[in-house]
């Protein structure tokens, strides 16, 4: 069985195939949007989505060397994301999936996120921290779904990093070789007292760690200091609520997925966590944290073996399509397990 997924929820708009049969990822295509200065406009990344949308599905099919003919469902990230952006990945699937005439998969984001850290870290049943631009949440699988022990109540882990790295003068770009550009502005640096710690039972909050860091860097406070403390809390609040799931569970697995979970500090500490609780850590492989195509194929794969796909007109996005709300009838199968 062959899926072929599309990804536009954000900046990437990506196209991925990928078989039930070794080797498992056939194709793996990006087109990334950078903005020249602040964050990214909606209707600017949809714009540039509609441009380079056909040369990526035909870059796909022929690394792959896979034809219509031979591929048995579109996959479809339909949410959560940016309206614009998810319309015009919706678009280009409807459209494939009708020309030729298969089976149209939906998928949710967050859930393509928490699959393809299982797939690449190769667990089958652990805890997931899903930290990203736009999401922060501990899940794990129980009774049909991925149910959230706890979550943001404000803003996302990488909306934290990459806001403050903008309001300081020192993004975009927000990565490079070296990770995020807040994690290497921390080196040298040390804590600063003051700055609110706050888990609130399994929930964690950002937005007033952010207004401390700022208002710290406006009064003198070194660079270096405020991104190494604004760093060092904001990891710890993750890895906290992330602990408390496995006492909570009684799980042995643990992994870390999203855009942010690449980040060498983070990962570490996720390590010295599960060592402490005698867990497996396993974290996503690192080019797949970021948003991507095989994800949503990956996902769209292991949902169409379980007989999970709509009409192409009833493909309709949600932006606000919790990871709860979606059964997951194919747990804990993927390929190769």
């Amino acid at each position: 069985m062959i899926v072929v997924g599309i990804e536009s929820t954000a900046h990437t708009f990506g196209v991925g195939v990928v078989s039930d049969e070794p080797p498992y990822i056939l194709a793996d295509v990006r087109r990334r949007y950078r903005p020249r200065s602040g964050g990214i406009l909606p209707r600017e990344v949809a714009s540039f989505f509609s441009e380079v949308a056909g040369g990526a599905v035909r870059e796909a099919l022929e690394s792959s060397g896979v034809s219509p003919r031979d591929v048995d469902g579109v996959a479809v990230a339909l949410g959560p994301g940016l309206g614009p952006a998810l319309r015009v990945g919706a678009t280009v699937a409807r459209a494939l999936a009708a020309a030729w005439g298969k089976p149209l998969v939906p998928v949710n984001h967050a859930v393509a996120h928490l699959e393809i850290a299982r797939f690449t870290a190769r667990l089958r049943d652990p805890v997931i921290l899903y930290v990203a631009g736009g999401n922060t949440m501990v899940t794990t699988f129980l009774d049909g779904r991925y149910r959230v022990f706890g979550e943001t109540l404000d803003i996302a882990l990488g909306n934290l990093l990459d806001t403050f790295a903008r309001e300081a003068g020192i993004a975009p770009p927000y990565f490079n070789e070296k990770g995020h550009v807040v994690d290497q502005c921390a080196e040298g640096g040390e804590f600063l007292d003051g700055f609110p710690y706050v888990v609130k039972g399994q929930d964690v909050s950002f937005s007033g760690l952010l207004t401390a860091a700022l208002k710290a860097l406006k009064s003198g406070a070194r660079l270096a200091d405020v991104c190494f403390t604004l760093r060092e809390i904001a990891y710890a609040s993750v890895v906290e609520v992330t602990e408390r799931c496995l006492a909570h569970t009684g799980k042995r697995e643990v992994t870390v997925t999203g855009g942010v979970a690449s980040n060498e500090p983070l990962r570490a500490k996720m390590a010295a966590m599960a060592e402490s609780m005698g867990a497996v850590f396993r974290p996503v492989a690192r080019e797949y944290a970021v948003d991507n195509g095989v994800m949503i194929a990956l996902t769209g794969l292991a949902a169409l073996r379980s007989g999970v796909s709509i009409p192409p007109e009833r493909a309709f996005v949600r932006q606000r399509w919790r990871v709860d709300e979606v059964d997951v009838p194919w747990y804990p199968w993927l390929p190769g397990f």
